[in-house]
């Protein structure tokens, strides 16, 4: 589990059918074939008490499933985001894995921060800080991180109809919180009275997948299905996700994502300069700015920002915090980009980190990263240009041998 070939893309696609939530999503990790024993063991490292997943197999309209519950001992308190935080980093769990789960949380915090209007270090987690959640959400990051896909998509998402009694009192679904994380996601129409897609699972529909549609070009190798709660007389209440290889096309592979940029002509460059590292931190797959002139010749800066549509809004509340514009632009776009994984090459002095993206005719290209080169450099006292080439010479190498 977990292992890559080089050379071949891993994709995961999630058919939200009957919406998502996260005993679901660890439901069909388990039936994928993630050993439960893991996940276990990187629970317990979280050091609540009595933390444990159950995982039975059900039938959900005459349909086979996985249904995941979890034990612990009850607890009362509701967790913020910095407990929450805490307790991850304190646990054995890898740092992807941790980067992955706090990215989730990060995700639910800012979308309750947002309904409630109050600044996410004070949200305090009810329904999503409760232990079933965190044993959801950090389950599923283990679980995808052992998957070891490449990129994944969904379908459109249903998120039910209704009424649901939450903290706060009874409002509308798609609940708020839940609202406010699949801005700029597909939904699908549902007639069924009843919570589908959960707060929790569309943080995580949103770290995890890269863009929604039909069920790309794919051989696949392995199906897991996962069980809701209920067993609606609809249709089956299952979240399924199919994982193979993707079929290489002529073009490189797509993705759906937001452009969102906006104009400053009255901003410092200091305040220009935290906002793009707020940026990155939301989640950005680009930040850039461009030189332009405004009305009476003012010098200006255009701030351009790409993103996957889950997250449009977070960059937007970014913005509007960290800068004075009044607006915004945004719309959409088809992003290409070449297969890649990450790459550690030996040089004569240490290790250099980067990236190896491969062509479509197969031909691998090696990018040492700038950090990665800028550390040695100064470390050792050699030219940023020297270890740059070292770097590549060891890839050339390596590639030679294998």
């Amino acid at each position: 589990m977990g292992g890559r070939q080089t050379g071949m893309t891993k994709i995961a696609y999630l058919d939200c059918g009957c919406g998502i939530s996260g005993d679901m999503t660890l439901g069909a990790l388990i039936d994928i074939g993630v050993g439960l024993d893991k996940l276990q063991n990187a629970l317990g490292s979280l050091g609540i008490p009595g933390l444990a997943l159950k995982a039975v197999e059900v039938k959900r309209r005459g349909f086979r499933a996985v249904r995941v519950t979890v034990d612990a001992d009850r607890q009362t308190e509701h967790r913020d985001l910095r407990q929450i935080q805490a307790l991850i980093e304190a646990s054995n769990l890898t740092d992807r894995q941790k980067e992955l789960a706090l990215r989730i949380f990060n995700l639910l915090g800012k979308a309750e921060s947002r309904v409630h209007g109050i600044p996410i270090e004070k949200v305090h987690f009810h329904e999503v800080g409760a232990v079933d959640s965190i044993a959801d959400v950090v389950g599923t990051a283990v679980g995808w991180d052992l998957l070891g896909v490449d990129r994944a998509a969904a379908s459109h998402v249903p998120t039910g109809s209704g009424k649901i009694r939450i903290t706060h009192g009874e409002c509308s679904i798609p609940a708020p919180a839940t609202a406010e994380l699949l801005h700029g996601v597909p939904l699908a129409e549902s007639s069924i009275r009843h919570e589908l897609t959960t707060p929790t699972g569309a943080a995580i529909l949103v770290a995890l997948t890269d863009s929604f549609g039909p069920v790309p070009a794919m051989k696949i190798k392995r199906i897991g299905y996962g069980a809701g709660m209920r067993d609606f007389p609809q249709q089956p209440n299952i979240l399924r996700l199919l994982v193979g290889e993707a079929v290489e096309e002529s073009e490189p592979d797509a993705e759906d994502v937001c452009v969102i940029e906006t104009n400053l002509d009255d901003e410092r460059g200091e305040i220009v300069a935290h906002c793009i590292l707020r940026l990155w931190e939301a989640g950005a797959l680009d930040v850039y700015t461009t030189p332009i002139g405004m009305k009476k010749d003012r010098p200006a800066v255009k701030l351009t920002v790409v993103c996957r549509p889950g997250i449009a809004a977070l960059i937007e509340d970014v913005l509007f915090a960290e800068t004075t514009t009044l607006g915004v632009r945004r719309w959409s776009a088809a992003r290409s980009s070449l297969r890649r994984e990450p790459r550690t090459v030996e040089t004569p002095w240490g290790p250099i980190e980067g990236v190896i993206g491969w062509r479509r005719d197969g031909a691998p290209r090696f990018s040492p990263e700038y950090e990665a080169c800028r550390r040695v450099a100064e470390e050792h006292g050699v030219a940023l240009r020297d270890v740059y080439s070292a770097a590549e010479r060891a890839f050339e190498r390596e590639e030679r041998i294998e």
